[in-house]
């Protein structure tokens, strides 16, 4: 990772909770008037992102919190591991506070922290495959996770900076801003 990367990375924590209210007051207004494209615009702004940004040189959700497991990944997870279930269960996972499975250490177990890659990339949870989430349908729904994702990860930051510059919101009423 270059030193430029590993600053922002370090930096990020920091940014993203300066930004919290000001992202939290944009979606909450993004929610009451939500343009009908907004799932393309978000997805193009995801797609540009990736275009820059390769994850094997962060890995920082990896390496800071932990994705839900579900029942489906359990079992495909398991069966690559040639593990029973009830056995990855007890010796992965834990239930969070919301009663969800999750990763009992951080780092992920499954983490080559050497080089950022997955020991079990090609079965990982499907939480993991659609992190950030910022390209998914309904992006209206994952605001309050896209949020909490800026934190974590530099694209998700990146991408809802983009979006506030792609949708701006004012918060002047659109009758005083057609006058000026």
């Amino acid at each position: 990772m270059s030193t430029t990367s590993e600053n922002f990375l370090q930096e990020l924590p920091i940014k993203a909770l300066k930004a919290k209210k000001e992202n939290i007051s944009y979606f909450k207004k993004l929610k009451k008037r939500t343009p009908k494209n907004l799932d393309y615009v978000v997805q193009d702004l995801h797609d540009k992102e990736f275009e820059r940004t390769d994850c094997m040189t962060c890995a920082n959700c990896c390496k800071t919190t932990s994705p839900m497991f579900f029942s489906n990944d359990i079992s495909r997870i398991a069966k690559h591991l040639r593990m029973k279930e009830q056995k990855f269960m007890e010796t992965y996972l834990e239930r969070d506070d919301d009663d969800c499975y999750v990763l009992k250490s951080a780092p992920c177990t499954f983490l080559d922290e050497r080089d950022n890659t997955c020991f079990i990339y090609d079965v990982r949870p499907k939480a993991c495959a659609e992190y950030p989430h910022t390209n998914r349908k309904k992006f209206i729904q994952l605001t309050d996770l896209t949020v909490t994702n800026t934190s974590v990860c530099p694209a998700a930051y990146n991408i809802v900076e983009s979006l506030k510059k792609a949708i701006p919101l004012s918060n002047t009423p659109r009758k005083f801003r057609d006058k000026n």
